[in-house]
């Protein structure tokens, strides 16, 4: 009886560690970027070869940055919105492609259509890393001052571009540059 005892409390406590993890919603966690320097890169774009784009250049704007890959279903899932915002020309949004093949994501968005001014290449997942993402898609508005102002996990919403990233874009962009 004692030689069982042991294994059924392993069994027991790894079935609570995992039952824990698998009822928690990684879209609840605040980002400790929020309010921070969103983190620099400098990396080369999809679309244009031997063209990069750093986050330098991107101040003095407001921006969205879409972290997505083209084997990432949830990330198809939010494309036809993030096609539809673009059209809006609400505010630029560039891509960071994470971990993904260049031709595989080059394929996607030709057939689905491009809302990114540009998109960027992290195969590596550094940047992703340098952000917080731990999956894909996630969304985050970046201001003028190259701060992170909101970061949303998981794939976008109507719901969600509506209520949250349009209005603080808005926001944000009728901030003065000098504050």
């Amino acid at each position: 009886m004692k030689r069982f005892l042991a294994p059924m409390i392993v069994f027991a406590v790894l079935s609570i560690f995992l039952a824990a993890a698998l009822s928690h919603d990684p879209r609840r966690l605040p980002s400790a970027l929020i309010g921070k320097p969103a983190p620099a890169f400098d990396l080369p774009q999809l679309q244009t070869t031997g063209a990069r784009l750093s986050s330098a250049t991107l101040r003095g704007q407001v921006w969205v940055l879409n972290v997505w890959a083209s084997w990432c279903q949830s990330c198809r899932d939010e494309h036809a919105l993030l096609v539809e915002f673009a059209r809006r020309n609400v505010a630029p949004i560039y891509g960071l492609d994470y971990k993904d093949e260049p031709r595989a994501a080059l394929e996607w968005i030709a057939r689905a259509g491009n809302p990114y001014v540009a998109s960027i290449v992290d195969r590596t997942g550094r940047t992703g890393i340098d952000y917080g993402v731990y999956g894909v898609p996630e969304t985050f508005v970046i201001d003028k001052h190259g701060v992170i102002r909101y970061r949303h996990a998981g794939p976008l919403s109507a719901a969600s571009l509506e209520s949250k990233i349009l209005p603080l874009v808005r926001q944000l962009q009728s901030e003065r540059t000098d504050e």
